[in-house]
């Protein structure tokens, strides 16, 4: 894991439940990037917080799940609209889907085979990539 905590804009989290991917749809509004598409929990960061402190904050803002840092397992920092993007995963069995509660972004949330998220239309493209790479390393490490 690469150790700058400061250059980033935003941190997401691949999120694994009982092997599946946990996607929230995002809000149906010419507003905001990528209305009505399936987005990962996290944000934008807020003022000097890390990013692990944003990825954690964030996941328990939307989903009500209280992660630690002990839990991202892996990292990767890409280029993102806002500066830096840091994208993170952590796995879970599928017990703790039944403590998952929509905060109040996103319209809803699913649980998808993680590989249906690349030909999904409303996937974020981007996305993709980092949730590949994740895969990618997966894999390798099994």
């Amino acid at each position: 894991m690469e150790a700058d905590h400061t250059s980033f804009g935003a941190a997401k989290l691949i999120l694994l439940i009982g092997g599946k991917l946990l996607v929230i749809r995002r809000d149906d509004r010419p507003d905001i990037p990528w209305p009505d598409h399936l987005d990962f929990p996290g944000g934008g960061r807020e003022g000097s917080e890390t990013a692990e402190v944003c990825v954690l904050r964030e996941t328990e803002e939307e989903l009500g799940l209280s992660l630690s840092a002990a839990d991202l397992i892996w990292r990767v920092q890409a280029p993102g609209p806002s500066g830096p993007s840091i994208f993170f995963a952590a796995e879970f069995g599928p017990d703790i889907a039944h403590d998952v509660v929509l905060g109040d972004e996103g319209q809803s949330w699913e649980l998808m085979p993680p590989r249906s998220y690349f030909t999904h239309p409303q996937a974020i493209p981007h996305f993709a990539d980092r949730l590949a790479d994740y895969l990618a390393i997966r894999m390798d490490q099994r």
